[in-house]
Parts: structure tokens; sequence; C-alpha cells
């Protein structure tokens, strides 16, 4: 099968591709706006395009890699410059709607999105909801109002392609030792995501709506893998276990139980810090772990066969050590230790 994975040298691309080129039988094509060492694990079994899928020469550089595909994986997506929300839609929401047009032009007959949980309307913490609970996004967050917009996008081009396949993952917060260094210049800034990660307190303030999921990124790559396969359609919700709350999360970062605070003065501290430029998580991430429902995996599991292999806690652990260690993935520039993220 001939498969181009778009946003290949990411996080989960790269894990992606390690997968996939293990299992062999495949021709891949690897489409990024920095192409990675090429001569590296797992790079090298693809071939390489540069695609900034925002820009306006963007289709028919697209058109060019997907020739031939069977299939195309989309996972780009970017987190910052976030106090520039106009330059994250150009990217995001105007720049994966190139990619599935370009796909269509091309002939490729499956197209697997990589949506999120940050899709889905805000919903209850107490029971799981399955993949038709409604994607309307929250507000009060970009990354939600965005991925909720290419939902809609989504559904525009399976209505008029009936004739492709389209698949759309919504996974958890995704975690691995190999991207600490990304995830630190991400949401915290260049000099915090060490003394973080080594922070140690006994008790973890949280607000008590506070509950989330989280899966390792080898663990999605499998459900990727799982999806291309099986030429599987529709949305699949994809998680570990446990659920992160004010039981399971104080053990994970060292801490002995947690203490509920107000969700309103944790928004608030969060809001300024990132107005000040003090640290780059902005609130609307505050606000999806409060508000985003718990994922009913089921579907995932029964039709794809999908199980993860490392607990919610394990993916988080991963990437604490990794900040640890201030480790990444040499060969790949986003997840390249040491590299400064874009700035603001």
């Amino acid at each position: 099968m001939r498969i181009a994975i778009v946003g290949a040298s990411g996080n989960v691309g790269t894990a992606l591709l390690k997968r996939l080129s293990a299992a062999g039988g495949h021709e891949l094509v690897g489409v990024s706006r920095r192409v990675p060492d090429t001569g590296a694990e797992p790079y090298r079994h693809a071939a390489w395009h540069t695609v900034d899928i925002g820009a306006e020469e963007a289709p028919g550089k697209l058109r060019a890699a997907f020739e031939g595909c069977d299939a195309v994986v989309d996972l780009a997506w970017v987190i910052q410059p976030n106090h520039r929300e106009a330059e994250l839609e150009r990217v995001n929401v105007a720049g994966n709607g190139q990619v599935f047009d370009a796909a269509a032009e091309a002939g490729v007959k499956h197209v697997v999105y990589a949506s999120s949980v940050g899709a889905y309307s805000a919903g209850p913490k107490d029971r799981r909801v399955d993949e038709s609970w409604p994607t309307g996004g929250l507000h009060t967050s970009h990354y939600s109002r965005q991925k909720a917009a290419v939902e809609r996008i989504l559904d525009r081009f399976e209505a008029e392609h009936p004739g492709i396949a389209v698949a759309r993952v919504r996974p958890a917060l995704i975690f691995q030792s190999g991207q600490a260094s990304e995830v630190g210049r991400f949401f915290l800034g260049r000099f915090i995501p060490q003394q973080v990660a080594r922070l140690r307190v006994p008790i973890l303030p949280m607000p008590p709506r506070m509950a989330f999921q989280a899966v390792h990124a080898e663990d999605i790559a499998e459900a990727y893998a799982l999806v291309l396969e099986k030429k599987a359609t529709g949305a699949f919700n994809i998680a570990a276990e446990p659920t992160l709350d004010s039981t399971t999360l104080p053990p994970v970062v060292g801490a002995k139980r947690s203490l509920p605070i107000p969700f309103g003065a944790l928004r608030s501290l969060v809001w300024a810090t990132w107005e000040l430029r003090l640290q780059r998580t902005d609130p609307g991430w505050i606000d999806m772990a409060v508000q985003v429902p718990i994922m009913d995996t089921a579907r995932a599991r029964n039709e794809l066969g999908w199980k993860p292999r490392r607990t919610s806690q394990e993916a988080v652990s991963a990437v604490l050590g990794g900040m640890q260690e201030a480790s990444g993935v040499s060969a790949s520039r986003p997840l390249r230790p040491g590299d400064q993220a874009s700035q603001d």
C-alpha cells in the first residue's frame, strides 16, 4: 500500500512511520513543512515532500505528493504561535481543507484525519460518550474551535466524495518521551520544562471537574495502522485507561493527593501568565480539561481490535521523564532537544 502521511516528522507521524516501516509491505510518503534527517530512522523509509499546507502553492505540491497513493493520513496541526490565532487558522483549518481536496484530486481512496477529543462539545465526566456526541467544540478554546471547524469541512468533503472512504480518529492527549522537548516548548517555554518535571509536591491543586484522558504515541500509531489495514470509515475515540482525575493523576506527578481549587481561580492564573508571556499554555486547554467529555473507546476496541499497551499514567510518566532528561528526537526538527518553537 502506498501511504502518504501529512505531518510525518511530528510526534504521532514519527510513531506511525516507525510502526508502518516495521510492518513492511508499504511505500511511504512523508509530507512535512520541515523535512527531517532523511538518513535517520524511521524517516529513511519515506520519500519526502516539503509543503506548508496553508500556503497558496500547497494544493499543487500536495497533489504531487499524493500521486499514486492509496491512502492519506492527515496529522498536520500547529499549536504555536497561539497568540496569533489567524496564523493557526491558516494552517489548521484552511490548510487541512487543502489536504482533503488534494487527496480527492489525486484519486486517493482512503482519507484518515487526526481529529481530537477537543472537537467535542462540553459533556459529562461521570459517564462516557461514544462517537455520536456533538463535535461543536468549546468556544473559549481556539484549539477546540478549529478542530470542530475541520470536522465540518470533513463532513462536506465526505458528502461530496461518496467514493472516498473517510475516517476520523479522535484521540485523547498523546504523550511519549521523545516529544518531551516539544511539549515543554509548546506549553511551558524554553526554560521551564525540566524544573516542572522535577518538581514534587505533596498536594496537587485541581478543580473538582478536571478529568481527562491520555494515550501513548505508539498506541495511537497502532490505531492509525489498524484503520489503514481495515480501510475503516467513520469516527474512532482513542484513549488509554484510567481517566486522569483527582485520584489517578496525583501519583503520576509525585503527589499524595489532590486539593480542590476553584476552576475560575486556576483559569484566571493561566490566562494572566499567558497574556504576560510568562508561559505558553492558553486558558482554552484548562477549559477542555474541565469541560470536554470522557470518551468511550468501545468502537475502536471492537471494530479495529485496538488495545493500548500502556496506561494513561504510563504515557504521562513517559513525557515527564523525557522532560527531566531533556530528551527528544534529534533527526526531527519539531522533536529535536533544545530547539526553539515558533515565537509568539
